[in-house]
Order: structure tokens, then sequence, then C-alpha cells
């Protein structure tokens, strides 16, 4: 058993038929993260862009920033149904067949004509971006149980590029050739990958035979009846929530203190591109020690890094200096969060293995509720208050984090490889 796994006192839910006894082909975990990477580009893109599409519209900042809050609710909308899927079909036509929707949602984008259109591309297009959550749950299938913190911290360090490094590319690219070039281009890209996914990956038959109304009733008995996927939920969303509220913004802040446009607001991407050596370092420290002691050092990363981004703001230091604090505290800000991320997928995959896809269901739908929520608010924050509003409700969601962090009650491990070393894994065992 693994640290984090209490189904021996809550046992998954039985599946309506008897597992499918084919074994799971192998697949280069870095492979995965390159498919994660590309996946989750796509709602990334709009961050450094929406100074940029208010003026081709002739709107506001702040209703150019529910641009950002659509592709994160369509997101949500693709986790908790296209996500099942992955434990219903033959993942690589499903993988293969999600990646040519993104690129014509990409395309719908570019030529959108008005606000209105933008907003539904953007939300298409977060829909089918989440087929990045029916390939990240196949890497713990490709080790042993003591190093699924590994593997999912490798194929995670793909998925965090490409967050970050989407916000480069957009905005560079769009001082370059407008914000409808970016999205052209992403579908050029996106439509490539789809026939390389079918080339490079084996095919990836379900580990039940279930049907999908049965996978989509199931999300609901996984959630009350695994206190840990609750409290992962839970934690994961406040935490993502506070992130958003940052990149959100961060143009926002750029243009009106110095002018820079979103080239410079996209390069922030790649100073937080450093934050993705923490992934496979969290990982093997979640296999190693367990996953709550890498979130309880997340939180205080992450915490530590809005200190110095209010800081800095409430210091009114000289220009270089302060983008230099604003590019250390994106490097903090992005291993806190990293972080986290890992350790919550590090123990909810360890939960019940024929199950991965739905748990990740449950748990990313939950997860970018909270970065949609924490775009809006942020924006609303912005518009009234400013930086100040933006930090604050930053570190309100951190601290309601470490709240419903701290409420969870320990349980000894019991048989698992890493036992001697982890003696202890504290989970939530109440709802």
């Amino acid at each position: 058993m693994n640290p984090t796994d209490v189904q021996s006192e809550y046992p998954a839910p039985a599946a309506p038929t008897g597992p499918v006894n084919t074994p799971i082909p192998k697949a280069p975990l870095p492979f995965l993260g390159l498919a994660c990477a590309v996946g989750v580009s796509g709602i990334y893109y709009n961050q450094p862009l929406l100074l940029e599409m208010s003026r081709t519209f002739h709107t506001t900042a702040g209703r150019t920033g529910f641009v950002a809050v659509a592709t994160q609710v369509g997101y949500a909308i693709g986790l908790l149904f296209f996500v099942p899927l992955g434990d219903v079909l033959e993942r690589r036509t499903l993988i293969v067949r999600m990646f040519a929707a993104v690129a014509g949602a990409l395309l719908l984008v570019a030529a959108a004509p008005n606000l209105t259109i933008l907003l539904i591309g953007s939300a298409l297009m977060g829909i089918f971006c989440s087929v990045t959550h029916i390939v990240l749950p196949i890497a713990p299938d490709l080790v042993d149980d003591a190093q699924r913190g590994r593997a999912i911290g490798i194929v995670m360090t793909g998925l965090l590029l490409g967050i970050l490094l989407a916000r480069t590319f957009s905005g560079w690219v769009s001082n370059l050739g407008g914000w409808r070039s970016v999205f052209i281009i992403a579908a050029i890209v996106n439509a490539t990958f789809a026939p390389l996914i079918w080339r490079y990956m084996p095919k990836l038959p379900p580990k039940q035979t279930i049907a999908y109304p049965d996978a989509m009733r199931s999300l609901w008995t996984l959630f009350r009846t695994q206190p840990l996927l609750r409290e992962s939920c839970v934690l994961g969303a406040l935490i993502f929530a506070s992130f958003s509220c940052f990149w959100t913004t961060l143009a926002f802040v750029l243009f009106s203190h110095y002018g820079l446009g979103p080239g410079i607001a996209g390069s922030f991407g790649l100073v937080g591109a450093a934050g993705a050596l923490a992934a496979p370092i969290a990982g093997k420290f979640a296999d190693r020690r367990g996953s709550r002691w890498v979130i309880s050092l997340g939180i205080v990363v992450l915490a530590s890094s809005y200190a110095l981004l209010w800081g800095a703001e409430e210091a009114r230091l000289p220009f270089a200096v302060h983008i230099a604090a604003l590019a250390v505290g994106v490097i903090i800000l992005d291993v806190g969060a990293q972080m986290i991320q890992i350790a919550n997928q590090t123990r909810i995959f360890g939960l019940d293995p024929s199950a991965r896809s739905r748990l990740n269901t449950v748990y990313m739908t939950i997860y970018f509720s909270g970065a949609a929520a924490g775009s809006a608010l942020a924006t609303i924050a912005w518009t009234h208050w400013k930086w100040n509003g933006v930090c604050g409700l930053a570190m309100s969601f951190i601290a309601l984090a470490t709240l419903r962090h701290l409420t969870g009650r320990r349980t000894p491990v019991v048989g698992h490889p890493s036992a001697d070393r982890t003696r202890e894994e504290p989970v939530c065992l109440e709802g």
C-alpha cells in the first residue's frame, strides 16, 4: 500500500464489470510530457494578449479578462465530461481526436469577429485541451507504486513547461504578427501533433469494461467515499486560484506601470519555467517523505512568493529592481504551486489504479474551477483595488488552503515499500 493510500478503510467503488486483463503497453515518459505540454498550452495563450484583444474589440481590460475565465471554465467542463472517457475508450484514438478538435477551436479563436465569438471559441478550446488529463494518468501505469511520484513529476514537468512557455510564445509572436497569428500557429502545431500520437503511442485499452454513464455516476461515488480525494480537491482549487490571480493580471501590472506589452508579460513565463525543475524533485520527495510533507513546504514557498511580489510593489522600487523582484517572485510562485500539485496527484493516483482517469477528472475539474474563480475575482480585484487587491486576494486563498491542510488527521502507513522512510502519512479522514 502506498503511504497515501486509504483504500483499506475507504474502498473504491466496484466496477460494473470485471477488469480487462490486457497489460498496459509502455510509452516513454518524456513523450507523455510533450503531449501534456502541447495539449495544455492552448488555455494559456490568451493571458498575455488580453490588452491586445481589448483594443481589437474596443472594450475594457476588465471585459476581456473574462476570455481567460471562459477558457478555464471550458477546461473544467472538458475535465468533467471528456476525461472519464480515458477509463472507457481506447485512449490513443481518443487523444488523437481531441488534439484535432483543439486545432479546430484554435482556428475559431483566431477568426473571431467579435468578443462573443472569442468567448465561445475560448470555451471550446478549453474543453478540448482537457486531453492533457487523459494523457497524464497514463504515467503512473508505467512504473512501480514506489516510483509513482517520480513518474508524475517527469510528465508534469512537460505540462508546466507548456503552461509557462505558452505565455512566452504568445507574447512574442503577437508582437510580430498580432494576437490572431498566435492561435493560427498553435492550431498548426496541434494538427501536426495528432498523427505523431498515432505513430509513437501504442494502443491503450481501458483497464475495465465500464459504460460511460456508469463512469460518470462513479465520479460522485469516488468523491463521496474517498476523503483524501476531497481534501486534495479543495486544497488544489484554492492553490490554483491563488496562482491564477498573478498570471491573469500580470499584463495589466506591466502596462499600467511601465507601458510594457504582451511580449514582456509573456517572457515572465520563460522565467517561471525554472519552476518546472521542481517537478521531478517534488515527485521524489513525495515518494520518500510523503505527499503531505511536500504540500506543507509548498504552501510556505507559495506564500513567500506573494510576500515578495506584494512587497516589491509597495516599496516603489526602480524599474530594473522591480522587474528583477517580479522575476524572482515568479520562480518561487511556480515552484510552490508545482510542489503542491505533484504531491496532490501522487496521493490521489494511489487510491484506485483502475479509476485513475476518473480520480483525475474529479480532482482537476475542481482544481480548474478554482483557477476560473481566481481569474474572475482577480480581474474584479484589479479593477477596484489594483495590485494590492490582487495580492490580498491571493494570500486569502493561500490562508484558506493552509487551514484545510492543517485539518487533516494522521493515519499510520501500512506495508508501503518506503515505510521505513515515511513513518506516518497524514491524511484527511473526514470530508
